[in-house]
């Protein structure tokens, strides 16, 4: 990232302020940074003129203390997403604590920010992760071990021998309402994939596929952690309780998150 004092481009930052962009001196500059020329630069600042994310056009986004490759097209993780991988993280460090491995699955993956927050914190923890949008898993496979990203239809695309066997099962599905999309910001609407949005009507579609299966794959007392809206978590969490899991919810004000926490009985 440029010097904190060094001034970006004027002619950049007039034309990204005229755009709406809040924080135009700041974008100049990373947009600056990302240019490999005029021309370059010049088509940039074009894109996000124009409406395109941030993120992909600098080829990188900062989720959890890392720079994560994004590319256009892509889910571009979201900040309150942290929450759901700081506490997949506690829980991995714990198990491996005392067995010296965790498996942990990042499920709807996307570019794999889940797992790779907790493969940075965590070294002990095997990471598997899965996605259905095959631009998202290659991604991924930039983000973390390639051969342990597979593309595939929630737990269709993991290997058969991890059933029974995760002890942290980390799932950020699409959960928006499908009639709430049209009412998102355009750079997530035009701009992101609608099978990374589209929750269906009430937003909880993928959480009951993936409430139907999760207990088979859990090992004894492992845990499911699932993103969802603050007012969808309790029904969330009484798909899971309905198929023997033991949720409970946590919100975290500051991001803005909240997370369904589902773990299996230990015996």
């Amino acid at each position: 990232m440029p010097e904190p004092d060094r001034e970006p481009d004027q002619a950049v930052v007039a034309r990204l302020r005229a755009a709406g962009c809040v924080f135009a001196e700041d974008e100049a500059r990373l947009l600056i940074e990302a240019a490999g020329s005029p021309a370059d630069l010049d088509a940039l600042v074009s894109r996000r003129v124009a409406g395109e994310p941030l993120e992909p056009l600098l080829g990188w986004v900062e989720f959890g203390g890392l720079r994560l490759h994004v590319a256009p097209g892509v889910f571009v993780p979201r900040r309150r997403t942290e929450l759901l991988a700081r506490r997949a993280a506690e829980l991995a460090a714990s198990t491996v604590a005392k067995s010296g491995i965790a498996v942990v699955v990042d499920l709807c993956c996307g570019v794999g920010a889940i797992g790779a927050v907790v493969a940075d914190r965590v070294p002990g923890a095997e990471i598997v992760a899965a996605d259905l949008d095959p631009v998202a898993v290659e991604c991924a496979r930039r983000n973390l071990a390639p051969d342990r990203v597979f593309e595939g239809d929630l737990f269709a695309a993991l290997p058969s021998e991890l059933r029974g066997r995760v002890d942290v099962l980390a799932v950020n599905a699409p959960y928006v309402p499908t009639d709430a999309i049209a009412l998102m910001p355009p750079e997530a609407r035009d701009h992101e994939p609608g099978m990374a949005l589209d929750g269906g009507v009430d937003g909880l579609d993928i959480h009951r596929r993936i409430a139907a299966e999760a207990a088979d794959w859990l090992t004894l007392g492992g845990t499911l952690l699932i993103e969802a809206g603050e007012e969808q978590a309790a029904v969330s969490s009484a798909l899971f309780a309905a198929f023997g899991l033991e949720p409970r919810i946590e919100s975290d004000d500051d991001l803005g998150a909240t997370v369904v926490i589902a773990s299996a009985p230990a015996a």
